[in-house]
């Protein structure tokens, strides 16, 4: 009997942690940051942008084994020449000419007679590390690029889906406030069917009060659909394939008071610059000495019947240095000077902008404190307000045209909060944004 109690309390304690287990993912899928990692995940930009970064490694690789590692190729060449030639007296066709003197073909002395070239050939560049290390900088800078893109793209999808996924929240936030509303109607029905039952409420108040309950409740629906089309919206912008209703966790943002001397939007600038000075680098690269060694060994030979004796084998040394190119190189310099230049005047009027946009912003989360908190206070007199027409209503002194009146102002007024609350959200989502 024991062990049997025993194993009945293992198989529930299985389930329990499974059912904990489920709620807990469940959980986890309704919250904001469980939506900003689906995105990121399933944004091609960032895809792309990671894909690119890993190509710019490869290329680093790519560019050093062209600086540095010897390049070997096999050549073959097989050309003939025929003449006809007429030294006899007679019209004869010689594939290989050696000696003719009255012929019709190419000149003899020219042709040879023909090419008969198979190698093997080896050529390794001389005192190139320092090339490789300019030649590489630009892919470098170019997967810091990668990099910067994927950090800016992550933080611009992590506004746009708050600032849905705030959206939502608004949605839910009218709901619950309707149905507190329709919860209110309905004590106040069950209580004005009794006083009318007894006489003591006109057949046309508990009327008026069953319309406006119907009033209400056409609103809740309306805010369902609302909630349920905004929530589609905020799956589709993070690529979640999920038609399923689930109800949000609420969250409140806080204004980030860092202060950012650095701002991470700047540095596709500094980026920018560096690049244009790579690539001038690189442009510089071919004014530079060019030394290189080369080595072959094979088949070289013009005459087919000594071929047997024409395998060998060579080596030497290549050098080319530019003398005179028009000025490209200076021109070239202008032409990257004025682009940095440009570049710089966007990043300063980035700064420039972006500090009176914070501004504007601050300034516009504390107009909303302000209203607020008047509004705050309005709602707290109209509870009240309404708790004492509920007894005025009972005791006859109220009119319920009155107290429904009353539920509409409330109502136009708590939708005004919820917005006020709502705007103040994306506010800071806003400022968070930038001030970054």
């Amino acid at each position: 009997m024991k062990q049997y109690q025993f194993v009945k309390y293992v198989i529930y304690s299985i389930i329990l942690l499974v059912l904990l287990h489920i709620n807990s993912i469940a959980f986890a899928q309704n919250t904001l940051n469980y939506f900003i990692e689906q995105a990121k995940q399933n944004s091609p930009f960032i895809q792309d942008n990671k894909n690119q970064s890993e190509a710019a490694k490869l290329e680093i690789e790519r560019i050093k084994a062209f600086y540095t590692k010897p390049q070997i190729t096999l050549t073959g060449t097989l050309a003939v020449s025929p003449i006809i030639n007429q030294d006899n007296g007679k019209s004869e066709l010689n594939i290989s000419p050696t000696d003719a003197n009255k012929y019709y073909g190419y000149d003899i002395a020219a042709s040879n007679g023909g090419i008969y070239q198979g190698l093997v050939n080896v050529n390794q560049n001389l005192f190139s590390a320092t090339k490789y290390q300019i030649a590489s900088q630009q892919a470098i800078i170019g997967s810091k690029i990668n990099q910067n893109n994927i950090q800016l793209s992550s933080h611009d999808l992590e506004k746009f889906i708050t600032d849905q996924y705030i959206l939502c929240l608004q949605d839910l936030k009218q709901l619950d406030y309707i149905n507190a509303l329709i919860q209110l109607l309905t004590e106040q029905k069950n209580i004005s069917l009794k006083l009318a039952e007894n006489g003591l409420l006109k057949q046309s108040d508990l009327l008026l009060i069953n319309i406006e309950y119907q009033t209400q409740q056409n609103a809740a629906n309306t805010f369902k659909a609302t909630y349920r089309r905004d929530l589609m919206d905020l799956n589709v912008i993070c690529g979640i394939n999920d038609t399923n209703y689930i109800t949000l966790q609420d969250f409140s943002l806080t204004i980030n008071q860092t202060i950012i001397n650095d701002s991470k939007y700047t540095e596709r600038f500094r980026l920018d610059s560096l690049n244009l000075i790579a690539t001038q680098r690189i442009f510089e690269l071919k004014y530079k000495p060019q030394l290189s060694a080369f080595a072959n060994a094979g088949l070289n030979g013009v005459y087919e019947p000594t071929l047997p004796n024409r395998f060998g084998a060579s080596a030497g040394v290549n050098f080319t240095m530019y003398i005179f190119d028009g000025r490209q190189r200076n021109l070239n310099q202008q032409k990257i000077n004025l682009l940095v230049k440009s570049t710089q005047a966007y990043k300063s009027n980035f700064i420039n902008q972006n500090t009176i946009r914070k501004n504007k912003l601050l300034n516009e989360i504390q107009s909303l404190d302000e209203r607020m908190i008047i509004t705050s206070n309005q709602l707290i007199d109209y509870k009240q307000l309404l708790n004492y027409y509920k007894k005025e209503i009972a005791t006859g002194q109220q009119s319920i045209v009155t107290y429904i009146n009353s539920i509409k102002n409330i109502a136009l007024l708590q939708r005004d909060f919820i917005l006020m609350q709502t705007n103040k959200q994306l506010l800071i989502n806003n400022y968070n944004y930038w001030n970054w």
